[in-house]
């Protein structure tokens, strides 16, 4: 008897392990993919910084460099007559610049813009441009707090040269792609790698696995970003945490995995996402378009966040990737155009210049059932189809473009507009733009970042908004963070951005708020109380 219960027992724990690695192996594949993927947007979060601030500080010194550029060829080569004056025109103009200054031979100051100099100078460093034959870069010390970057150039004979001073700070990115502070290690280094200055605290290895990307600039030196895996963003570390627990959950005793089955459907993050979405914990953003001409508003993006019980808001990266991989987003969608119309169709229908645009995964545009969808959900609606925009993104490839062409076609058909999103960034705008039959395209913030200082981007938007007008579209910019910005964006002829100049991403009751305020028409006044307001 007992040796039959030996072998029984026996019997039982090979069939517990076996059906531990069986049940397991998927699993652990998940927490691998997801780990995976976690990562891979982590560096993409760093790579794009440091895109981004290659960009800036080439438009800032490209900025500075054609101001003594022009200084130079009005025959400011001494501090005779109103040289003086004309530097503190050319620094005044000049944004990024600190000072601007005649130099002897010796490198010592004969006059500057400022009465006052910047303080003693200590040389770091002194290389010449690449791309700019007779441009010298200068790394100066001016304190032990402050380094600034001095571009000199000759200024006519007798060997006197004519400096421009930008501080290092103003060409490292000191906030996120998101906004809030850069959780990260911003730096200029040497092409030999030798370390030049920077912003913030470099992470060291023993604190956790470190990323980084390194980009070089037009100027002869590359910018450094490099951050710690699990400092950003906090969303991500959410993520691998719920992997970690549903693998570890999974290679426990079969009967163990029995009793923590519900928990783990619980804890996977797309049985989270649908719970959410059964929930209705899924809320729209507003964030404000304007017309930068007139300063009327024009509408407003709607944008997902994910409201959780607790009172805490997560951010779309956290949740859309995974929504759009396990077809979820289809009804996210749905249920976020049906949201829009409860808590702010009143407001939007009265005010029928006001335009709503919900972002549209590529693959929504494969299916004919959507047409269908969106009309009965608006027709129910204050809001008019008229006043719907639906953005499809570059980032997100159309696999069939013939039938997302006729389903494009059966929408606009029944009055809602269609808008190509980051335009710029991808490889298929120009496809899209020509294919798809679109009516508005809107030019990612890269651009936006660059525009007015970068030739290249100003002309590559340029040309964006002179074809997207010869084709009868509508032009929008994203991503617009000051007002030198929106006088560029005026002078390459766009009228409509967003960002955060005018606002953020708005909850429901501050949009309204806003849209009264801004467009204060009563019940049945309509569009003349639009134009008395």
């Amino acid at each position: 008897m007992g040796r039959v219960l030996r072998g029984s027992t026996r019997r039982n724990l090979i069939a517990i392990v076996a059906g531990v690695v069986l049940a397991g192996v998927p699993l652990l594949a998940f927490n691998v993919w997801l780990g995976r993927l976690i990562d891979g947007q982590r560096q993409i979060q760093v790579d794009n910084a440091a895109l981004r601030a290659v960009a800036v500080a080439n438009a800032r010194l490209s900025q500075a460099l054609t101001a003594i550029g022009d200084l130079s060829a009005q025959g400011v080569h001494s501090c005779a007559g109103d040289a003086v004056d004309r530097m503190r025109a050319a620094a005044f103009l000049a944004a990024p610049v600190k000072q601007i200054a005649l130099l002897a031979p010796d490198g010592t100051s004969l006059c500057s813009d400022i009465s006052r100099p910047v303080g003693p100078l200590a040389v770091l460093r002194t290389q010449a441009v690449p791309s700019y034959p007779g441009v010298f870069l200068d790394f100066v010390r001016v304190s032990e707090m402050e380094t600034m970057l001095r571009l000199r150039r000759p200024a006519g004979a007798g060997g006197t040269q004519i400096a421009a001073m930008v501080p290092l700070l103003l060409l490292l990115p000191q906030a996120s792609m998101e906004g809030g502070p850069l959780k990260a290690f911003a730096g200029i280094v040497s092409r030999s790698g030798a370390p030049l200055g920077g912003a913030g605290e470099r992470p060291v290895a023993s604190h956790g696995t470190i990323l980084s990307a390194r980009r070089a600039s037009d100027f002869g030196f590359d910018i450094e970003v490099v951050a710690l895996r699990d400092a950003l963003p906090p969303e991500y570390a959410n993520l691998r945490w719920i992997g970690n627990l549903i693998a570890a959950a999974i290679i426990i005793g079969v009967a163990a995995f029995l009793m923590l089955l519900p928990k783990r459907k619980a804890d996977d993050p797309v049985s989270q996402i649908a719970a959410a979405l059964a929930a209705g914990e899924f809320v729209p953003y507003y964030q404000p378009i304007v017309d930068i001409r007139s300063g009327q508003l024009n509408g407003a993006e709607i944008l997902v966040r994910w409201k959780k019980p607790d009172g805490t808001l997560v951010l779309p990266g956290a949740f859309v990737p995974l929504a759009e991989s396990s077809g979820l987003i289809h009804e996210m969608t749905r249920q976020l155009m049906r949201r829009v119309c409860s808590e702010a169709g009143e407001a939007i229908g009265r005010r029928p210049g006001l335009k709503v645009s919900f972002n549209f995964a590529g693959k929504l545009f494969d299916e004919e059932t959507i047409v269908r969808d969106v009309r009965r959900i608006f027709t129910a609606s204050p809001i008019k189809l008229s006043q719907v925009v639906l953005e499809v993104t570059e980032r997100d490839p159309i696999e069939n473009l013939a039938q997302a062409r006729q389903v494009i076609a059966a929408l606009q058909a029944i009055g809602i507009r269609i808008a190509i999103d980051d335009v710029g960034t991808g490889h298929s705008g120009l496809s899209y733009m020509l294919k798809l039959g679109v009516d508005i395209i809107k030019i990612d913030k890269m651009f936006v970042d660059a525009i007015g200082t970068d030739r290249n981007s100003t002309k590559i938007v340029e040309t964006l908004v002179d074809l997207a007008h010869n084709m009868r579209m509508d032009v929008i910019a994203e991503g617009v963070e000051n007002f030198e910005q929106v006088m560029h964006l005026r002078e390459v002829g766009i009228r409509s951005a967003q960002g955060y100049v005018f606002a953020p991403p708005l909850p429901g009751s501050a949009f309204l708020q806003l849209v009264e305020a801004i467009d204060p028409i009563g019940a049945g006044q309509g569009e003349t109380g639009r134009a008395a307001a």
